[in-house]
C-alpha cells in the first residue's frame, strides 16, 4: 500500500485492551472459524503507526462475520481480520471512548463550543536537502513507506520551533562581513512585534542611581571607569547620532558585577530585560536555538587521546558587530570624560552585548559559520575542531600526536583570525605544543595532567564526585 503523507506524533493512542485475541474470537460461536487467523497478542510489540481514513484501501471490508445483535462482529480487511465490539471476556470492559454532545453552527460545523479562530496547517518539504547550516535534514524518498521504520541518530532530538527557524532564516540572510572582514549580524526581532517606546527617562533614572552607588564605592568606580575606557578604546561603543523624529529606539540601563573567582574583575552588563511600560528589548527579540555542543560530550572527547589542548576565543561576544540600522536599539547613557558630575552623553553599542537573549546563539552561529567558510582553505580537521570541540568560547581537544595538535591548532587559529576572532590562551600537557605558541598569555597549564577517566579532575567535570 502506498502510504499518504505521514505526520509524526509523540503520543499515538495505544489502548491494548481494544486489541482482539484468538481467545476472544474463540469465545463467540460465530467467530470460532476465524480464531486461528487472528495472531496472538504480543505485549512487547511497539505501536508505531496509526492508519487513518485517508488510506481507504486499508479499511475496505472484504468479508464479514455477523452474530447476535449485541455481540461483536468480524471484518476481513487487506491487513487481516479485525473484531469490532466488546472483546473483554469478563464482561467488565468499560469503553475508553468519551463523547461530547455537539450542536451544528450556522456554518454547518458541529461544535460543543464556538470554533477557535486558529488552525493547524501541515506542510510538506519536497527538497532532498535543507540548505540551512547546522540543521541536519532527512532525505525523502518517493516511496516513504519503505523507510518509515528506519531509525536514525536524530529520532529522539527535538525539532526546531517556529521561532528558532525564524532566527536561523534571519541569520542566513543577513549575517555578512564588513570591509574589515568582521562578521556583522542583525538583531533578530520577532515578527510581528510591539513597537518599543522611548525609555530614555528610565535610563536617566537608572544612571543617576548608579552614580550614587559609584560615589559611595570608590573602588567600584575605578573599575567601572576602566571598563568603559577599554570598551571605547576597542571600538565596542560609539557616540550615538541624533535621533530622527519618531524613530524607534531603546536605551539600555547597565550595572556592574564582579566575578566570584576574580576579585577586582568587573564586568558591565547591559540590562536588556529591564521593562518600561510592560515591555523590554528581550521581549521583542528571538532567543534563537541552543547551538552549543553538549558539555558532557566535549569533556569526554577531550579525554580520548594522550595530548590535551585547551584554548579560548578572546571576547567572543564582542567579536560580532551589530547591523548599523539596529544600533539605536542598543543606546545607553554615560558621563562625558567619565566625570560623574559631568554632562550625560548618549552612546550606542556596536557589538552584541551580554544582556541580549540572542547574543549566545549569534556568537555560536558566527563561530560555526567561520569554520564552514574556512574549511576549503584550512582543512576539514580544523573545521571539525571548531565545530565539535568548543563549548561557547572554550575549546578542548586531545590529539594522538604532538605534531597533529600543533598543526590543527595553527590552522584553526589562522582560520579564526581571517574573521577577526582571536584564539589564545592555548595550554597543553605537551612541552612541544607549548613551545609552538610561545607568545600566548597562558591562564593555566596542563603539565602532568592525568587523562584517565578515573582521575579526580574528570570525575568532578562529569559530576561523579
Amino acid at each position: 500500500m502506498n502510504l499518504p503523507t505521514l505526520i509524526e506524533c509523540n503520543s499515538i493512542p495505544d489502548n491494548r485492551m481494544e486489541i482482539p485475541t484468538p481467545e476472544a474470537a474463540a469465545y463467540h460461536p460465530h467467530l470460532l472459524t476465524i480464531a486461528s487467523q487472528i495472531p496472538s497478542l504480543d505485549p512487547a510489540a511497539d505501536i508505531l503507526i496509526l492508519i487513518g481514513r485517508d488510506l481507504i484501501r486499508a479499511h475496505k471490508v472484504r468479508k464479514q462475520r455477523n452474530g447476535p445483535h449485541n455481540a461483536p462482529y468480524a471484518q476481513l480487511l487487506d491487513l487481516g481480520w479485525v473484531i469490532v465490539g466488546d472483546v473483554c471476556l469478563s464482561g467488565a470492559h468499560i469503553p475508553m471512548v468519551s463523547t461530547f454532545k455537539t450542536s451544528v453552527l450556522e456554518n454547518g460545523r458541529p461544535s460543543f463550543l464556538m470554533p477557535c479562530k486558529n488552525s493547524i496547517c501541515s506542510k510538506e518539504r519536497f527538497t532532498s536537502e535543507d540548505p540551512r547550516l547546522f540543521i541536519k535534514s532527512t532525505k525523502r524518498s518517493h516511496d516513504i513507506g519503505k523507510h518509515i521504520f528506519k531509525q536514525t541518530n536524530e529520532d529522539n532530538m527535538l525539532a526546531l520551533s517556529k521561532e528558532d527557524e525564524a532566527f536561523l532564516d534571519i541569520m542566513d540572510n543577513d549575517f555578512i562581513k564588513d570591509d574589515a572582514n568582521s562578521w556583522v549580524a542583525p538583531l533578530p526581532f520577532c515578527c510581528p512585534r510591539e513597537r518599543l517606546p522611548n525609555n530614555r527617562d528610565q535610563a536617566v533614572s537608572r544612571l543617576l542611581s548608579l552614580r550614587r552607588t559609584l560615589k559611595r564605592k570608590t573602588d567600584m568606580k575605578d573599575h567601572y571607569v576602566e571598563f568603559m575606557e577599554t570598551m571605547f578604546k576597542k571600538g565596542h561603543a560609539e557616540i550615538a547620532p541624533p535621533l530622527k523624529h519618531n524613530k524607534e529606539c531603546w536605551y539600555l540601563p547597565n550595572f556592574g558585577i564582579y566575578h566570584p573567582q576574580k576579585p577586582g574583575k568587573l564586568r558591565i552588563v547591559f540590562d536588556s530585560s529591564a521593562q518600561y511600560n510592560n515591555i523590554s528589548l528581550n521581549q521583542v527579540l528571538l532567543k534563537g536555538p541552543d547551538l552549543n555542543n553538549s558539555l558532557i560530550g566535549v569533556i569526554i572527547h577531550f579525554r580520548s587521546d594522550s595530548y590535551a589542548v585547551v584554548a579560548d576565543i578572546e571576547q567572543m561576544f564582542h567579536s560580532f558587530l551589530v547591523k548599523e540600522e539596529h544600533r539605536d536599539y542598543l543606546r545607553f547613557l554615560w558621563f562625558q570624560d567619565h566625570n560623574l558630575d559631568g554632562d550625560i552623553v548618549e552612546y550606542r553599542m556596536r557589538i552584541h552585548v551580554f544582556g541580549n537573549c540572542p547574543s549566545p546563539s549569534v556568537a555560536v552561529y558566527g563561530l560555526k559559520r567561520t569554520a564552514v567558510e574556512g574549511e576549503q582553505e584550512y582543512g576539514s580537521d580544523a573545521r571539525l575542531f571548531i565545530e565539535r570541540h568548543f563549548y561557547v568560547d572554550d575549546g578542548l581537544k586531545s590529539f594522538s600526536s604532538e605534531a597533529e595538535a600543533v598543526d590543527v591548532l595553527s590552522r584553526a587559529q589562522q582560520m579564526l583570525a581571517r574573521s577577526n576572532l582571536r584564539l589564545h590562551k592555548i595550554s597543553s600537557n605537551s612541552h612541544i605544543v607549548m613551545r609552538a605558541f610561545p607568545n600566548e598569555d597562558l591562564a593555566t597549564t596542563l603539565q602532568g595532567l592525568d587523562l584517565g577517566v578515573n582521575s579526580p579532575a574528570i570525575q568532578r567535570s562529569l559530576g561523579l564526585c
